[in-house]
């Protein structure tokens, strides 16, 4: 299930009512901040929150101060996707270091929020980021908590400080002092100190971490908590900012989330801002919290930032500028096709990244029913062609068919496909690589709802656009030879493109145009 995804179906669908409005009346912005309401506390959002969020959106909404240049749908999408990155937080927070090493970071958290994966996730982080951290078994109370430290941190390549062999013995107070020293003996630049949770809240809980916080001095108190708990979110977060105070909170199990009030309550309720999520099993399923890339994928608009920023660390980018003159060219081949296939494969989460595009909501069934154990059936039968068939598929008869499906223990009905789904892949890519919209089959063009929904060509030279920088870019275009392919103001996205990863009028910035030019080695 995606991130949010209950309540972005159930947000999108309140807004997706205003579409057909002209004029926007106070009957039709109480009856979508109903809804919006009625969303937000299915999701178990803190209630004070759902007040406060709700009626800011309606005095916004109802204001004089609404941007005259877009329809009733965009002003009201606007407006949301504002209050939402609001209660998230605003601005992201990055992690604070220490002038002298080593940082010293200190997990808290009850039992079963994921705190001690979550260590070998930040571990994996901080080396990828040039960081030498040092993992510390400081939770000596849970039955084999020190073994599951070893193995994260054996598969987060991180070392990991266990003196003590837990399962109730040990004082976890010096094993974390004494991980300190030996950081900085051994020139580690970052301390992660796993520490114990509970079932429930309790004062020897509370007491224990905050001896441990006395003894190190942490430069950072990370919360962990479940974003799936709801309610208790709030209650729980309260209690460890009285007993021990915590300088920004992680929320974990955001794959498996279909409420998300937790996240939307706790940096709300507590002043104290979001600063990474896991959204699943792996190690590598860790990022950042961006609040606004966060409410677009809330509202469906996308996240095309965190999408290319994953994009980078999963392609090499020269392969990437030698694809891209490949596909430009018409040279993009089956052996091409299987390197690419296995890029994914490896990186993983080859659905979360589809999910990043703009109105990804509209193709949740689709990637629900994907399976990525297809990739291994075309590895089979593309690996049972020869060179001259991978390079040129038209060579691909009906006994060199036969003989492939025998070969990968497919039958040739699989071959065809696989042949038919490279074609449209290879026009796709191409697509993409010249600047248009891709076409999806059964789907229209990505980031367009409706399904079929074409787009509108420009007939008359020179911009319209009301933002000057816009028109400006787009004049450009025009005296370079470039077409201009204007966005609808349908489909999931509202007419808003990407949303707060966009730009001021809702169309991606010079910036992050840049990036993806770069990416595609434009």
């Amino acid at each position: 299930m995606a991130t949010f995804g209950s309540l972005s179906d159930r947000l999108t669908a309140a807004l997706a009512n205003l579409r057909s409005k002209g004029v926007l009346t106070a009957s039709d912005v109480d009856g979508t901040v109903r809804e919006i309401r009625r969303a937000l506390l299915d999701a178990d959002v803190n209630l004070d929150v759902v007040k406060q969020f709700t009626a800011n959106v309606r005095e916004r909404a109802l204001g004089a101060d609404i941007n005259k240049a877009l329809n009733p749908a965009q002003q009201v999408v606007q407006i949301v996707n504002d209050e939402l990155i609001g209660i998230l937080g605003g601005e992201q927070r990055r992690l604070e270091f220490a002038k002298q090493p080593p940082t010293v970071i200190m997990l808290a958290g009850l039992q079963g929020a994921g705190k001690t994966t979550l260590a070998g996730k930040l571990a994996k982080w901080l080396e990828n980021d040039g960081h030498t951290p040092l993992l510390v078994a400081a939770d000596l109370q849970r039955p084999n908590a020190v073994q599951q430290l070893q193995v994260v941190g054996e598969q987060a390549g991180a070392t990991v400080f266990a003196p003590e062999p837990g399962n109730g013995v040990g004082d976890p107070v010096r094993v974390a002092k004494d991980a300190v020293r030996f950081a900085r003996d051994k020139q580690h630049d970052v301390v992660i100190i796993d520490t114990a949770g509970r079932l429930g809240v309790d004062q020897e809980l509370m007491k224990q971490a905050a001896n441990i916080r006395k003894a190190t001095d942490p430069d950072e108190v990370l919360f962990v908590i479940d974003a799936m708990i709801g309610q208790d979110a709030v209650a729980t977060a309260k209690a460890f900012q009285e007993g021990v105070d915590f300088t920004g909170v992680v929320l974990t199990k955001l794959d498996g989330d279909a409420r998300g009030g937790a996240a939307l309550s706790v940096a709300s309720v507590t002043g104290r801002p979001i600063v990474f999520a896991s959204t699943g099993e792996k190690l590598e399923d860790f990022e950042p919290f961006h609040p606004d890339r966060m409410a677009s994928r809330i509202l469906d608009l996308g996240d095309i930032l965190t999408l290319i920023e994953q994009a980078q660390a999963t392609f090499d980018e020269q392969e990437a500028m030698e694809l891209a003159e490949k596909i430009a060219t018409s040279q993009f081949t089956l052996d091409d096709f299987l390197k690419q296939m296995q890029q994914l494969r490896n990186r993983g989460g080859l659905m979360k990244m589809i999910g990043m595009l703009p109105g990804a909501r509209q193709m949740r069934e689709q990637l629900d029913q994907f399976d990525e154990r297809e990739i291994v059936r075309t590895e089979a039968i593309i690996q049972s062609m020869t060179p001259a068939e991978r390079q040129n598929p038209k060579l691909l008869n009906g006994s060199r068919r036969l003989r492939i499906a025998r070969g990968s223990g497919m039958t040739v009905t699989d071959v065809n496909q696989l042949v038919q789904r490279f074609d449209q892949a290879a026009k796709m890519m191409k697509t993409v690589a010249r600047g248009g919209v891709p076409q999806i089959p059964g789907m229209g063009p990505v980031g367009y709802g409706g399904g079929g929904r074409k787009q509108v060509q420009q007939k008359k030279k020179g911009s319209k656009s009301g933002n000057p920088a816009k028109r400006a870019a787009e004049n450009a275009a025009l005296a370079e030879g470039r077409s201009l392919k204007p966005q609808s103001a349908g489909g999931a996205g509202f007419g808003l493109g990407g949303g707060a990863a966009a730009g001021g009028d809702g169309q991606p910035s010079a910036e992050d145009l840049e990036k993806l030019q770069k990416l595609l080695g434009r």
